[in-house]
């Protein structure tokens, strides 16, 4: 049985696309569990027309109260009402392709011992294949055989020593690992130390261990990450390219830009910890090197950056963030019921 978990906050026209696009697949979910944080009824009102128009079997809407409202209390809010042996999660700004389910099922199979299992999210980067003996030049990153354009931000680490040189989906013990998004749409399966939560599917057994943890109230923000590199501990990820997803990145619901970037700093720094307890002096001091040179050139980004208001809100949060880590870093203890 597959259940699929969608956690929203004042998002309806999200939820109507996205339950559109689960009309299309070619595996529906048994459960779909919509768990609403909203603060008023239009969410609720979307999915009582789509179940009126185009009814789905398994369809069930729940409105949380205040207290269990924000990203990683409504999923264990989900998860403690799912049925299926595989849970999935979906972002309710995201759109799956039609064989989106089948391909996370298929992936399981080819991997039963897989934990968990993501998915790739199409929108990201333009990549292109290229021949084995091809030298990626300095503006470019090659992985696979593949190659995309390289992030600025990453060209900058590269030229101060401060890269990785581990493949994307894994944390080296300096923090600052390259996302997943820098995996190339090559058909393959990947294995990985983390991926995006709102595109992932886990094993029923993984809940009997591990939950989401608290630590990252409201909006969350590297929850996904922190909840990966624990499971990660116990068994392999797989990151399913097959499994195709677009994620449109909905404005509805997200924090102020101040608070936005004071939790960059602090949530980055917590879950590097959480998967790097004991991290050595020059780990340490590179984690630091990469917040302070990402700093100023974030800074001189924001400058140019139109609204300029708001970039430099951000920027200034995420200064405040350094800031506070260092003279109250987060807790182990914040996050004790995430297991």
């Amino acid at each position: 049985m597959l259940s699929l978990i969608i956690c929203t906050y004042m998002r309806p026209a999200a939820i109507a696309t996205l339950l559109a696009a689960l009309g299309t697949q070619r595996v529906v979910p048994d459960e779909v569990l919509i768990v609403d944080g909203s603060t008023d009824s239009a969410t609720e009102a979307v999915v009582a027309a789509y179940q009126a128009d185009t009814p789905m079997i398994g369809l069930r809407y729940e409105r949380v109260p205040a207290k269990q409202r924000g990203l990683t209390r409504q999923r264990n809010y989900g998860i403690a009402r799912a049925c299926g042996e595989i849970i999935a999660f979906l972002d309710d700004d995201t759109v799956p392709e039609p064989a989106y389910f089948a391909e996370i099922v298929a992936c399981f199979d080819r991997h039963p011992e897989a934990l968990g299992v993501g998915a790739y999210i199409t929108d990201e980067l333009a990549w292109r294949q290229v021949g084995p003996s091809y030298r990626a030049r300095a503006h470019e990153f090659a992985y696979g055989g593949w190659v995309c354009r390289e992030d600025y931000r990453w060209r900058i680490r590269n030229r101060l020593g401060l890269g990785s040189a581990l493949a994307p989906g894994w944390m080296p013990p300096s923090g600052h690992g390259r996302s997943v998004g820098r995996i190339p749409p090559d058909g393959a399966d990947h294995r990985v130390e983390f991926m995006m939560g709102g595109v992932a599917a886990w094993r029923r057994s993984v809940f009997q261990i591990h939950r989401f943890s608290p630590y990252f109230a409201g909006y969350g923000l590297y929850e996904d990450l922190d909840f990966c590199v624990r499971v990660a501990r116990d068994g392999p990820l797989w990151l399913c390219t097959r499994a195709r997803v677009a994620h449109y990145h909905a404005a509805d619901g997200r924090p102020n830009r101040f608070h936005y970037g004071v939790m960059v700093v602090r949530n980055g720094w917590f879950v590097w910890r959480r998967r790097w307890p004991r991290p050595a002096p020059l780990d340490r001091a590179r984690w630091w090197a990469v917040e302070i040179v990402m700093g100023i050139y974030r800074l001189g980004a924001a400058v140019r950056q139109a609204p300029r208001r708001a970039a430099l809100s951000e920027e200034f949060g995420r200064l405040w963030g350094g800031l506070s880590v260092l003279v109250s870093p987060p807790r182990e203890s914040e996050a004790s019921h995430g297991h």
